[in-house]
């Protein structure tokens, strides 16, 4: 498993019955997880004293319990700033696992730049940009893609609180796969390409996407748009349920018989500072050069 365990602004205090006690700088929050089956005796003194608590609903989503969390904060890793506010669906604009593979993909790319290659990165599905950030600070031109305005606008933000408001970062609002079909035609090519995809989503014309059905035909198209020394491609899987062989099966099937390289897939994950354990937190796969 490849474990996020480099933060010092987060921390994974404690899970338990559904449940998750984290801290995000200064402040505690209890959210939700699907893989929290255990039932653990909560000594902690933030379960009971939260800053703030998402309560799920019987009918489906839920709501923000808030007692004493500003309406947005932020917190650190390594040199970026990353903006937080609570919103629906639990979320907070970031997820913390992810920092072990920015960290994968900011090495991948100051290796390849040492000569003073110009490394360029496309990032779908590309939320709230940290990921964008992490490439970016490693010296990377990068491509942001979301269907959401709001997210494009707030990794921006991000962005701008990382010092890299000058950096070279495309900010696009649109639906993944048309954007990747467009830039084949444009015979645009990248050097690195990741993507989150969610498994059920819509575009900004109401384009639907099942990842079932669609993920197969989106790499295949984003193997075209790879260089012809290209440095990594990964596909993280979060919601998906994806089994990590299924992410190198796909890279497998369309990156390696063209560029070589290795495939690895594995789960990711945050550890647990009250039982030293590891929480489960999807699945990534990785081709490299």
């Amino acid at each position: 498993m490849w474990i996020a365990d480099q933060w010092k602004d987060y921390e994974l205090l404690d899970t338990s019955s559904g449940e998750k006690l984290e801290r995000w700088g200064k402040y505690q929050l209890v959210r939700p997880d699907p893989q929290v089956i255990w039932k653990t005796d909560r000594v902690l003194p933030g379960w009971r004293k939260p800053n703030a608590r998402y309560h799920r609903s019987s009918r489906g989503g839920g709501e923000w319990e808030f007692f004493d969390l500003p309406e947005q904060w932020s917190i650190h890793y390594r040199d970026l700033t990353f903006q937080l506010k609570p919103f629906s669906f639990k979320h907070t604009g970031l997820f913390p696992e992810q920092a072990v593979n920015w960290d994968w993909m900011s090495d991948k790319i100051k290796t390849a730049s040492r000569g003073g290659r110009q490394i360029k990165v496309l990032n779908l599905f590309a939320y709230t940009g940290g990921a964008t950030a992490s490439c970016a600070a490693a010296g990377a031109a990068v491509t942001h893609v979301d269907a959401s305005k709001g997210m494009v606008g707030w990794a921006r933000e991000n962005a701008r609180s990382s010092g890299l408001e000058d950096a070279p970062i495309r900010w696009i609002v649109d639906d993944c796969m048309k954007f990747v079909e467009r830039e084949n035609r444009r015979l645009n090519h990248y050097d690195g390409i990741l993507m989150d995809p969610p498994s059920y989503g819509r575009g900004p014309k109401g384009e639907i996407w099942k990842i079932e059905d669609t993920i197969h035909d989106l790499v295949k198209a984003c193997a075209s748009l790879l260089s012809d020394d290209p440095i990594f491609f990964l596909i993280n899987s979060y919601t998906t349920g994806l089994a990590p062989s299924v992410l190198s099966y796909l890279l497998r099937l369309e990156i390696q018989p063209r560029f070589g390289g290795n495939v690895i897939s594995d789960e990711i994950g945050l550890p647990v500072k009250d039982t030293g354990l590891v929480l489960p937190c999807g699945s990534s796969g990785r081709w490299e050069r």
